[in-house]
């Protein structure tokens, strides 16, 4: 029986061609998932243990490593710079233990760099945009950053570059180099030209360099640090080195920690933060091996059907029904090995494009060797047999189970009624669950655990359902398609819905793996695109400003920004809008502070009681929202707690009346009151944002005359409503774009489910071809029949697909309506056609080669084919 499975192996190349790179690409997607994974986790930890290379001891100013988007600092100090517990003192005292070899003082920042076209470089980034101090040694140099071109910076107006960055931003030894720390915009002079392998600087940030008093000065107070790092002596204990350091530093505000332990802690990091992308990509490895399994079993069932009378001889000379399992078993296993290591060699292939396909869409990973090791190849290898074989379990189990006499009458049997019967009482079954769970999460409310739980659960019984039905639905779907082929196409049109409809059980699992790929896309599109359309609204709703004017920190604007503002040529009005937190009756809430004259200027909010007008000093408007939670109505007075939550101090009780009530808009936060009520208590003591309202017919060109009037800062922001809705929908676009090119995988692999099972029955078909050639039907007549059965089946696929892919979108879109209060499902009908006609595309294209080959059939040899 060996020999036979090993025979019908190489018999049967052909036919098993689409089912092994149906297994491949699967094998190949997981394999490539874990060498990527291998990949980037020792990237990771090469970038960290060079950054530790002969760091024995680490000390950090605790919270400088606690934030990302501003300079580093403990305090702040004044004139807006920061102060942290490390200065050059203790840098000292740590220098003059015994065991130090020596130390390191270290300024973090981040510095955005202008082009010299005046564009920011990585504006919307700025936490890969670092900045630190070049810290030269006897010679000169700092041995960290090698000189490419020029010097070091040695005085306050100098910096320098590394490499990357200057030709990212087009500067030259010796230009004036723009650039931003955290506000105005700044100019020193480029000396000097670095290299380094900080892994975030060569996945795409960049490297500013400053003389040490200079970073000090920009990022905290005079000969204060944020780490120092310590090298130690041969010999010396690291550890114990690190509690002598610990017995030097404040009771607050620093912490040693052993370069052994520091590098432990950033290993388990990283292992965290690869492990949730390696589990992402798996899940979407999962799907495209899922869609496989429908390519498998049908091959197997249909070269089963084929292999009948072969199988029935070798009942009749005594093989037992374990014999025929077993060998057609063995079929599949040796096919799923040769495929899996095929997918393993391509999947290496993926694993290398991963890096720079993913840094495109910002993800900002280092550079490093591609890491192999035996738990990819092993658990690909594994992965593919299995699938191959438990996909092949039940088609050989039927195989057994014919009767010798029975297998020699009877080439293709129909599926028995009563296995459609239980199929069809299941499939309803489930797809009634289904609906049942998806239409309770279409009631249920946020994100949390159990309610996406409970959508995943109605997700996958809704597609179960669709999928042990489809035999079922594929007749009246079919039958209706099969109406317009035959009033358009005639004979071939007709005959392609017969041969569709022939066997429901193959059509619906050809279909299967096209609707599951199309479902999960279908979804994921109408999920996103009702999103996008509640940001957009949200983004604007309110708003009549032409513009909206920020920095990309924390930092804000200054007080006399709407000033200089209001005096550019063209600007009829400048809103200021600042926040503070609200504690009213005990339900915090976040006041906006303006100016109410100009601000009724630039947005439009819908009162129900009271007017904009009424706002003054000690009045304050609230949203309906607020007021309906808190009890208030138009007139109230209350003692509300001004400040405090928000940035950790204490609040501030202020006697405040409600004289309006307007409709909740995100243009204005939970209550409105004048920039004098509220400025004292936001967190920064600064203006968020600007909204500018520009003269008739002058908007356009003014983005440039307002940078100007502020400093043109790299980190300054002046969008218009378009962008800001962009800007807004920027990210679920990367997303959803990479879920297409995911769920790509999957939709290959069903086109290759059209293309063998069409190929299949094109073989099988051969005497039927022959005699429709015989009475007339030429070869273009042929070719017609068979590509209008893979238009059929492709379309029925599509519109199962993206039917149920529109009820799970709706279902679970209430999940979202939390978070956005414009939520509604909204079906992007464009998108939604191209989905269609994808569908018919994939049909002509998977008829090609299939449609050649019947329409070459030699007519006579057909006829004679039993």
């Amino acid at each position: 029986m060996l020999r036979t499975a090993l025979r019908n192996v190489l018999a049967h190349k052909a036919r098993l061609i689409m089912t092994a790179l149906a297994v491949l690409l699967g094998v190949a997607f997981v394999s490539g998932t874990l060498v990527f994974a291998d990949t980037t986790a020792n990237a990771f930890r090469n970038a960290s243990a060079q950054s530790l290379k002969g760091v024995a001891v680490s000390v950090r100013a605790e919270d400088a490593t606690a934030t990302d988007t501003a300079a580093p600092d403990t305090a702040t100090g004044p004139e807006g710079t920061s102060a942290t517990a490390l200065d050059a003192a203790l840098a000292r005292k740590i220098r003059a233990l015994p065991g130090v070899a020596s130390v390191r003082p270290t300024v973090h920042g981040w510095a955005t760099l202008a082009g010299k076209d005046g564009r920011p470089v990585n504006a919307d980034t700025n936490g890969q945009n670092l900045a630190t101090n070049y810290q030269p040694g006897k010679d000169g140099r700092d041995s960290h950053y090698p000189i490419k071109e020029g010097r070091g910076p040695a005085a306050a107006g100098e910096l320098a570059l590394d490499a990357g960055s200057a030709a990212k931003a087009g500067y030259r030894i010796g230009d004036m180099v723009r650039f931003a720390t955290d506000g105005p915009a700044l100019t020193k002079k480029l000396v000097g030209i670095v290299t380094t392998d900080d892994p975030q600087v060569t996945a795409g940030g960049t490297l500013t360099l400053f003389d040490t008093g200079t970073a000090q000065k920009l990022f905290h107070h005079s000969g204060q640090f944020d780490e120092i790092a310590v090298a130690a002596r041969p010999g010396a204990d690291e550890y114990a080195l690190a509690d002598q350091v610990q017995a030097l530093l404040p009771k607050e505000g620093a912490r040693a920690t052993s370069g052994a332990e520091l590098a432990a802690e950033q290993s388990a990091q990283i292992a965290k933060n690869t492990g949730y992308l390696t589990k992402t990509l798996l899940v979407f490895a999962g799907i495209a091996l899922f869609v496989g399994v429908f390519l498998i079993a049908n091959t197997f069932t249909m070269l089963i059907a084929q292999r009948s009378r072969e199988i029935a001889l070798l009942r009749a000379v005594g093989a037992s029904r374990r014999q025929v399992l077993r060998s057609v078993l063995i079929e599949a296993g040796l096919l799923g090995l040769v495929a899996s290591l095929g997918g393993f060699a391509l999947g290496l292939g993926i694993a290398t494009a991963m890096r720079p396909l993913l840094n495109s869409t910002g993800a900002r990973l280092p550079d490093g060797p591609l890491v192999v090791t035996p738990a990819a190849p092993l658990a690909s290898l594994a992965v593919g047999v299995v699938i191959t074989v438990l996909a092949a379990w039940l088609p050989s189990r039927r195989a057994a189970k014919i009767a010798p006499v029975a297998a020699l009458s009877s080439v293709d049997q129909a599926p028995p009624a009563r296995a459609l019967k239980v199929r069809n009482v299941l499939g309803t079954l489930l797809t009634g669950a289904g609906v049942l769970v998806m239409l309770y999460v279409s009631m249920l409310k946020g994100t949390n655990e159990s309610n996406l739980m409970a959508a995943m659960l109605g997700g996958v019984l809704t597609l179960g359902g669709v999928i042990v039905l489809a035999p079922l639905l594929s007749r009246p779907l079919i039958a209706l398609a099969g109406k317009v082929t035959t009033r358009f196409f005639g004979v071939s049109g007709k005959l392609a819905k017969e041969n569709a409809l022939r066997n429901p059980r193959r059509t619906a699992a050809t279909a299967s793996a096209l609707m599951i790929g199309l479902a999960l896309i279908t979804g994921l599109t109408v999920g996103a695109h009702s999103a996008q359309d509640a940001m957009a609204k949200e983004a604007t709703q309110g708003l009549t400003a032409d513009y909206k004017v920020n920095y990309n920190t924390v930092r804000g604007l200054d007080a006399d920004a709407a000033d200089k503002i209001a005096q550019v040529p063209g600007v009829a009005a400048a809103a200021p809008v600042t926040t503070a937190q609200l504690d009213a009756h005990g339900e915090y809430a976040v006041i906006t502070g303006t100016d109410p004259n100009a601000f009724g200027k630039v947005a439009q909010l819908d009162f129900r009681a009271g007017s904009l007008h009424d706002i003054g000093p000690g009045r304050i408007a609230v949203s309906d929202e607020f007021a309906e939670r808190a009890g208030l109505q138009l007139g109230a007075t209350l003692d509300a707690g001004m400040g405090g939550a928000m940035d950790g101090g204490k609040a501030v009780k202020r006697k405040l009346t409600v004289v309006g009530i307007y409709a909740k808009t995100r243009a204005v936060d939970d209550a409105l009151g004048t920039r004098a009520d509220v400025l004292p208590y936001s967190v920064a003591k600064q203006f968020d944002n600007l909204l500018v309202k520009a003269e008739p017919g002058k908007a356009a060109g003014l983005e440039r005359k307002i940078r100007a009037a502020l400093g043109d800062s790299p980190l300054l922001k002046v969008r218009t409503q378009e962008q800001l809705v962009k800007d807004n929908n920027e990210k679920v676009t990367t997303v959803l774009s990479m879920m297409y090119g995911l769920l790509g995988m999957a939709v290959v692999i069903a086109i290759l489910g059209v293309v063998n099972t069409l190929a299949m029955s094109v073989f099988e078909r051969t005497r039927e071809i022959g005699m429709l050639r015989a009475i007339g039907l030429d070869r273009s007549g042929i070719r017609q029949m068979v590509r209008l059965e893979s238009v059929v089946i492709s379309l029925f696929g599509a519109v199962l697909g993206i039917g149920t892919g529109i009820f799970l979108a709706w279902a679970a879109g209430g999940l979202t309506a939390t978070s956005m209060h414009e939520y509604e499902t909204v079906l992007p009908w464009d998108r939604l056609g191209s989905f269609l006609g994808l569908a018919l595309m994939i049909g002509v294209l998977a008829a090609i080669w299939p449609a050649r080959r019947a329409a070459r059939l030699n007519m006579l040899r057909s006829i004679q084919a039993s």
